[in-house]
């Protein structure tokens, strides 16, 4: 049984990590993004925010003054049992959210659309949002918090077959020039782009994308992994460097994820991250044990799986 005590006190934890230390991966993806970079504004912006981060950790505060929405996602092992159910998980991230923004600080973002009460917690109605994911075994759970931006640097087209990857690649500059030019994201940023599902499954794959892989991890498919590879030079090349100024550092890195979807059609959405890149994770074992890290591992051969039921991979036989 996984103790509520101990998932509260691990998710106010990984809130702080998130605020305040960036990741290794994206850390080292910006520190090479800024030794290439040759624009003069792009160069400042990018030693500027290296400069930030260093002085974050030293004194514990959050790394940019706009926290974004914080929010969580959660996976669990098949075998997992949380202390007073998924009821009681759900009130604990809340519980954590609304502690942490008062105790890191946090910015308090989150008001009501119309009315826009605001409780100053980050809490409401809807947020903050939980998502949820499973694995075949264990008796454990992956607590993931993503303080994403909150206002844009997102799109979505409904593409059809007939566009083919050419399509694909015009509304990826279409999102990237527009969120350039109109202040629409914080570049350089992890770029999320999801293929495939209903309209809102597009959406959420594009997100988990941008949000749940790190810096140079690749697809498994060696096309989409080419593709990545491909996105990403496409967009460091149209001009646009750090916070749209002239330059070459747009992307730190692209990620593709894939739904089936309707035979008629081809979803597609663009995510951009942040310039501050802020997850953290943690597993919770059933014996309290708790391992932190920083690769949210979302996406496993059970998540990309294809077939009605679960083939265990032949690599996984072999090593179990």
């Amino acid at each position: 049984m996984i103790s509520i005590e101990v998932i509260q006190r691990t998710a106010e934890q990984l809130m702080a990590k998130a605020a305040i230390e960036i990741p290794q991966d994206y850390l080292a993806g910006l520190q090479t993004t800024a030794a290439e970079e040759d624009g003069d504004l792009s160069s400042f912006v990018l030693q500027a925010m290296l400069e930030n981060y260093e002085a974050a950790k030293e004194d514990r505060r959050a790394m940019c003054g706009d926290t974004g929405c914080p929010r969580w996602y959660v996976k669990m092992g098949n075998e997992a049992r949380i202390e007073g159910g998924p009821v009681a998980l759900e009130a604990a991230l809340r519980r954590a959210t609304a502690n942490a923004t008062s105790n890191i600080p946090l910015r308090p973002n989150r008001v009501h659309p119309l009315w826009r009460t605001d409780h100053d917690n980050n809490v409401g109605i809807g947020a903050p949002e939980i998502e949820y994911g499973f694995e075949p075994d264990g008796e454990w759970i992956d607590l993931i918090t993503v303080h994403k931006g909150g206002l844009f640097g997102t799109d979505y087209r409904m593409l059809f077959p007939s566009d083919g990857i050419e399509g694909i690649k015009r509304f990826f500059l279409d999102s990237l020039v527009a969120f350039g030019k109109r202040g629409l994201a914080c570049q350089p940023a992890i770029i999320g782009i999801g293929l495939g599902g209903s309209k809102d499954a597009c959406m959420v794959l594009g997100k988990r994308a941008a949000c749940l892989r790190t810096v140079g991890d690749r697809n498994p498919d060696p096309k989409i992994a080419a593709l990545e590879d491909e996105f990403k030079e496409l967009g460091n090349s149209i001009g646009m460097g750090a916070m749209g100024f002239v330059g070459k550092s747009m992307v730190i890195d692209c990620n593709i994820e894939v739904g089936y979807c309707h035979t008629g059609g081809m979803q597609m959405s663009v995510h951009a991250f942040c310039l501050s890149s802020r997850r953290a994770v943690a597993r919770v074992h059933a014996d309290g044990r708790v391992e932190f890290r920083t690769d949210p591992d979302w996406f496993t051969d059970y998540q990309r799986r294809e077939t009605v039921e679960w083939d265990i991979p032949e690599s996984q036989v072999k090593s179990a």
